[in-house]
């Protein structure tokens, strides 16, 4: 009896803290362009971590254009403009970017979908890691993961941004 009370009490208590950690995430009540404008302005007086300015400017350029772009062309943007030969040949086949816009520093995840096919077998793998290591020149985190996948949904790649 006195074993599963402590099993059960730890499983409780896990649940809690990770309610706790993810309330604590969304409370401060702003939205995810509010986000994003102050994780860069946060940034540049570090220096270290000064990102925001090549990143806004991809965006500057869709907002004259009367709407905003998609995370996927905001991406291929900041590669056009920033990346190598091989990464830009990479990114040309990115065709959905999920996540990349909400950032909380405690375990951001974003998915990249291609169109390579064939898995983590196919002629993919290589360009994953290209791609993912843009994905990390583009966006930055305390704590995040990048996933690439095919067109089939089937995971080519991963890395830490």
């Amino acid at each position: 009896m006195g074993m599963k009370t402590k099993i059960a009490l730890g499983a409780v208590v896990g649940i809690v803290v990770i309610g706790a950690v993810s309330a604590n995430a969304d409370d401060n009540g702003t939205s995810s362009a509010d986000k994003g404008t102050s994780a860069s302005a946060d940034r540049q007086p570090g220096g270290a971590k000064d990102t925001g300015a090549d990143a806004g400017q991809g965006e500057e350029k869709t907002k004259k254009a009367g709407k905003k772009a998609s995370q996927a062309e905001q991406f291929k943007a900041f590669v056009e403009e920033n990346g190598t030969v091989q990464e830009k040949e990479a990114v040309s086949h990115v065709t959905k970017v999920q996540g990349a816009d909400e950032q909380n520093d405690i375990l951001d995840t974003a998915d990249v979908h291609t169109d390579f096919t064939g898995g983590i077998m196919g002629e993919g793998t290589g360009p994953a890691k290209l791609i993912a290591s843009a994905f990390a020149d583009w966006k930055q985190s305390e704590n995040g993961l990048v996933t690439v996948y095919d067109a089939d949904g089937e995971l080519l790649g991963n890395g830490e941004f």
